[in-house]
């Protein structure tokens, strides 16, 4: 009796691709979220102010945001297996220098970085896995590795005040480093090398979807802090909206569009993309104010009075 390719096994070649793209996709769930836990010791061991405490939030997002298509773009040009890889090293290198750091402005350029190599794993995972499985068998592996991704933003504060309780606040980035390097090693022999379509670089697009993206999350982020209302949060939305509706007026008429338009006319996947949307904006709010509500209002603090003395002496 013949078998289709959904009821016949993973290979053992697909089952690493599965793997390594899994776990780098929970390395950027769980690092956006493991410092919430944290951040009452950051504070005291770094001096730290609260807008500090806050970017070491917001630059990891900002940084992950702006440039997840520039790293999807980049790796379909360039090879999505060689950039996967630099991603991973990148974001490696980034969680060393956060774990190293001597006070807050380095560990929020640190996190920055940090993100940057997230924006270029996690687009290149989601390409190299699907290159990886043909048609009938992707939605399963899909299915896991977006399982695997939630699994990170559920786990992202437990980690962190976990870690922080048994041990200190810079191994939630020491972690990294050996899941990291094992990570990089295996790309290299386990995943094959794919390409995007055979097309020029869209330099135009990528620059006007990274300032686009770029003013309504710099917005977002500096909302609260210096008034909805204020000049700077006006002109960074309105900025924002003007090169969207670029991003779209280019797309449409570039010759090798980044995001060809005419994939919104398909109802499953303009719901699919607006569900996701939802998804993880609700989530990652949800989970990151519930950590704060938890250690400020109700006062449940995961951190050793040790920790705490220490760190302010």
């Amino acid at each position: 009796m013949d078998m289709t390719g959904s009821q016949r096994g993973t290979t053992a070649a697909q089952a690493w691709v599965l793997g390594l793209t899994s776990v780098s996709s929970l390395m950027v769930a769980l690092d956006a979220l493991v410092v919430t836990t944290a951040l009452p010791v950051i504070r005291v061991h770094l001096h730290a102010s609260l807008a500090g405490l806050e970017w070491t939030v917001n630059a990891y997002v900002l940084s992950l945001a702006v440039l997840l298509m520039t790293g999807a773009a980049l790796g379909d040009r360039f090879g999505r297996r060689r950039l996967f890889a630099v991603g991973l090293g990148l974001f490696t290198a980034a969680s060393a220098a956060c774990a190293l750091a001597p006070g807050i402005g380095w560990l929020i350029a640190a996190r920055a970085v940090q993100g940057a190599g997230a924006a270029v794993m996690l687009p290149l995972g989601l390409a190299v896995l699907s290159a990886g499985f043909p048609p009938e068998q992707r939605p399963r592996a899909l299915g896991i590795f977006g399982a695997v991704t939630g699994l990170g933003v559920v786990l992202g504060p437990l980690v962190g005040g976990a870690v922080v309780q048994g041990l200190t606040w810079p191994w939630i980035f020491w972690i990294n480093i050996p899941v990291g390097l094992v990570a990089i090693a295996l790309t290299h022999v386990r995943i094959g090398e794919s390409f995007g379509p055979d097309s020029a670089l869209d330099l135009p697009g990528l620059l006007l979807v990274t300032g686009g993206v770029f003013g309504v999350v710099w917005a977002l982020v500096r909302g609260n802090a210096v008034g909805w209302g204020s000049a700077e949060v006006v002109t960074a939305l309105a900025a924002g909206a003007a090169l969207g509706a670029a991003v779209i007026a280019w797309e449409l008429r570039a010759r090798s569009p980044m995001l060809p338009m005419r994939l919104f006319r398909s109802r499953p996947f303009a719901s699919g993309n607006a569900a996701i949307f939802f998804l993880w904006g609700s989530a990652l709010g949800a989970v990151f104010f519930l950590a704060q509500f938890l250690q400020i209002a109700l006062r449940y603090r995961q951190a050793p009075l040790r920790e705490l003395t220490a760190g302010g002496s």
